[in-house]
């Protein structure tokens, strides 16, 4: 029998707008269980939506439907599925052994919870919900079934997010056989992708475009490519002829990656140096060296893990720009990067307004930076919009 929750009276207005969150502080909650698929109604008992609900979650329901006639069957995952598969071909992606994607993208597709990505025929899952991974079988059989070029599907359920649902992480091959290695093209480019120890599913896919706008500049400059991971940004700044690409991260292993990739694409050993560090630190120690650059990228983690961080965010994002800003050449180039979805678009712009009064300089907006359209949000979920960038020229 399928769980009934009450919205409470005056809190069904999200709802109505479409929004697939409902916060506890807007249901019923004395009764409510860990269900994956319950049917919320209004204090009148009207149907309003069917959604997965976890009583410990702060948003304790996630919506799956607006359609009282949906069931939580096969049929409905798969046109969920197909459906974002779609997009995707729609907007120019491939699937197939060579390129990367991501294939679902959680609320942005109507599958709250749910994360896949395609490495070259590697499907890598997340099930960050109860609700998501109560469906994990059906959905990693269905990707499985449906994506070209699909070898394995691999779960990596071992996100922070699990710690606020109270879940465990997961981590595993589910279908098929992994490789021997996963290498995906990325517009002439070459990444070998480490989806068991890796960050997130393995890759930062979302970057693709900003890696191609930001390789656009590059040739004949000195980089400074920070929190560089596996090298993404570098990797493209040197194949596009950067006159020498230095790599920072706090991770050994990420930056061993990152040679390797550099390998991988045929960039000899005096094109770049990688050191393992704090970036913030580094920064400072470049300054006081009277070190400089002609082109600085700043791609930080979030920073923002709730709203009570965001003062504490905001000052680390204008500190960082203050000091990248005192070693820029004139003319540089500056690529300041947010991917919290808590900071807000206008208020980021402010910050590096701030850290540029501050430093003296003049900044000119080349371009603003978004996440790659795999990474799809949905209008009626904004906070589905994360990624945010400024591309900008120093005088």
């Amino acid at each position: 029998m399928i769980q009934k929750l009450k919205v409470l009276k005056g809190r069904e207005k999200s709802l109505k707008l479409r929004h697939l969150w409902v916060f506890s502080g807007s249901l019923d909650m004395k009764n409510a269980v860990t269900s994956a698929w319950t049917e919320l109604v209004d204090s009148d008992g009207n149907f309003l939506a069917y959604a997965s609900v976890n009583p410990l979650s702060k948003i304790a329901a996630r919506v799956w439907s607006f359609d009282a006639d949906d069931a939580p069957d096969k049929e409905f995952f798969r046109k969920k599925i197909m459906s974002a598969l779609n997009f995707r071909k729609t907007c120019g992606f491939e699937f197939d052994n060579i390129h990367g994607v991501r294939l679902i993208n959680s609320e942005g597709d109507g599958l709250p919870g749910i994360i896949a990505d395609d490495y070259a025929g590697v499907i890598v899952v997340q099930f960050l919900t109860s609700g998501a991974a109560a469906y994990r079988e059906i959905i990693s059989e269905i990707l499985f079934e449906n994506v070209p070029g699909a070898v394995a599907v691999y779960e990596k359920s071992d996100s922070a997010i699990l710690e606020k649902e109270h879940l465990p992480c997961c981590d595993g091959l589910l279908s098929g056989k992994l490789p021997d290695q996963c290498i995906i093209e990325e517009n002439g480019a070459k990444f070998e992708i480490d989806f068991v120890n890796g960050h997130k599913s393995g890759f930062y896919l979302d970057q693709r475009r900003n890696r191609d706008i930001l390789s656009r500049y590059a040739a004949g400059k000195t980089v400074l490519n920070c929190f560089s991971y596996t090298g993404g940004f570098g990797v493209k700044a040197a194949l596009a002829g950067a006159k020498f690409v230095t790599n920072i991260d706090s991770s050994a292993p990420a930056l061993e990656r990152s040679a390797e990739n550099m390998a991988l694409n045929g960039i000899a050993e005096n094109c770049y140096e990688d050191i393992v560090g704090d970036v913030f630190s580094m920064l400072r120690k470049f300054r006081a060296e009277k070190r400089k650059f002609d082109f600085i990228i700043l791609d930080p983690p979030k920073l923002v893990q709730g709203r009570g961080d965001l003062k504490r965010a905001a000052k680390a994002y204008k500190d960082m720009a203050l000091v990248a800003l005192h070693i820029l050449n004139p003319g540089g180039i500056l690529a300041n990067f947010s991917c919290s979805r808590l900071m807000p678009k206008e208020l980021f712009q402010k910050i590096t307004f701030d850290a540029a009064l501050d430093a003296g300089r003049n900044l000119r907006m080349i371009e603003f930076l978004e996440q790659d359209i795999d990474h799809a949000w949905n209008l009626n979920v904004p906070e589905g919009f994360y990624l945010k960038g400024h591309l900008l020229m120093a005088d």
